[in-house]
């Protein structure tokens, strides 16, 4: 077994991710266990599983590597995936600088300190997960996803756990949409995941030349695939790609958050919401992560 230290930055809390990735109990791509997280990843076309946790002095991350079958570790490329899933690079202070201000933020801040947003470390993940979510309920949302992954993700057993990967965008690509609807997904769903997969696959969406781009013309180029609105494009702006503005204006829990936070009787305006945030501009990815925190 390969152990990789992984030095985390000031303002960070293991314990604040752990609870915000064990908020599902149909999640499958991960478990919390023990004050530690399990991922099985896909390196070189064989299967490894991280198990990562707080080392002794809790200055550190260690991850533990369990590799069955004597592929070489790319240890470089483990750290750049957990530090991209855990938002390790990122700086918080000016969000909390700017959120000290702000009498919502101010008290999220104070009580969930060290929260960093949890991304989603795979393009293909992020936008078919948003696509999945459109317009039902979150717990739903969980129970197609499980189906989803289990049904065509990588299944490795080990000792007595099953793990998974996300399903690979070829695979995907080549299903039929009655193999989704046969699990509940509406058959509009079924067609815009198969599309994004083929798309994917294909080329024809191209991750390296989305990662070059600005905000805006990021947003502008996942806007044009069928089945991705304002609140997906954002989503995956802010989820995998990063971008700090990113804003998911429509997201219910925001505005279920807001109403609670605001002390409001009934759900603001989508007007109302756009008026509130309009100020959180570099700030607003982790303004929202913060209002869903305080929802759980």
């Amino acid at each position: 077994m390969i152990r990789i230290p992984i030095l985390h930055p000031h303002q960070f809390s293991f314990a604040e991710s752990l609870q915000f990735l064990n908020r599902s109990n149909r999640e499958c791509l991960h478990f919390v266990r023990n004050g530690s997280l399990e991922r099985l990843i896909i390196q070189d076309g064989a299967p490894l599983l991280l198990n990562i946790r707080e080392a002794a002095g809790k200055q550190a991350l260690e991850v533990a590597v369990v590799n069955n079958w004597g592929i070489p570790v790319d240890e470089d490329n483990i750290r750049r995936f957990v530090t991209h899933w855990l938002h390790l690079d990122a700086d918080l202070q000016p969000f909390y600088q700017f959120a000290a201000e702000d009498a919502v933020l101010r008290p999220l801040v104070e009580q969930y300190k060290g929260l960093r947003l949890v991304g989603i470390p795979d393009l293909f993940e992020s936008i078919t997960w948003t696509i999945t979510g459109q317009q039902i309920s979150l717990p739903f949302a969980y129970t197609l996803r499980k189906r989803f992954i289990e049904a065509f993700g990588y299944h490795e057993r080990i000792g007595w756990e099953d793990y998974y990967t996300y399903p690979h965008p070829a695979v995907v690509a080549g299903l039929q949409p009655e193999d989704l609807t046969g699990m509940q997904f509406s058959r509009s769903k079924a067609l815009y995941i198969i599309q994004i997969a083929a798309a994917i696959a294909d080329g024809r969406l191209d991750n390296a030349q989305l990662q070059q781009m600005e905000y805006e013309a990021a947003r502008a180029y996942l806007l044009q695939w069928k089945g991705i609105g304002n609140w997906s494009a954002n989503y995956v702006l802010m989820k995998y790609l990063r971008f700090p503005e990113a804003l998911p204006l429509e997201d219910a829990g925001l505005h279920n958050a807001l109403r609670r936070q605001l002390q409001l009787d009934a759900k603001p305006s989508l007007a109302a919401v756009k008026e509130y945030t309009q100020h959180w501009r570099q700030h607003a990815a982790y303004a929202t992560f913060y209002l869903w925190r305080s929802l759980s």
